[in-house]
């Protein structure tokens, strides 16, 4: 009985030892293209709302495409609204364009599940 305990607890402890390593891992790469985010010009700024076709949920897509928005260069915020589906999106328009935010959107995911359509931009 003794026995068992004692190679049940070396067991566990071997276990802990060898699963809770910290590995210094390289910086991604997303983080330092945000570091190199270029200043957006206030008198450049554009607003572009459009419709998000393809979203299945508030978390997964909606939050995602938005993650993706915000990180872009040239961009000042971004929000997508899942129950509307509904996005809109202020970017400098000397560093995106309203063509260059659809094809981010799209290519999110497979590059297949989500369509931009009723595009308006305006200053």
């Amino acid at each position: 009985m003794n026995i068992s305990k004692l190679l049940i607890a070396a067991s566990l402890s071997g276990l802990v030892f060898t699963s809770c390593k910290q590995t210094a891992s390289a910086p991604a790469e997303k983080n330092t293209a945000a570091a190199e985010k270029h200043a957006i010009n206030p008198e450049k700024v554009e607003t572009a709302s459009f419709t998000i076709t393809g979203m299945t949920c508030a978390i997964g897509c909606a939050k995602t495409i938005q993650d993706e928005l915000s990180e872009t260069d040239g961009v000042q915020k971004a929000t997508v609204d899942f129950d509307k589906k509904l996005a809109t999106v202020a970017f400098d328009s000397s560093l995106q364009t309203p063509e260059s935010i659809t094809k981010i959107v799209e290519a999110t995911a497979d590059g297949k599940t989500y369509k931009v359509s009723n595009m308006v931009a305006s200053k």
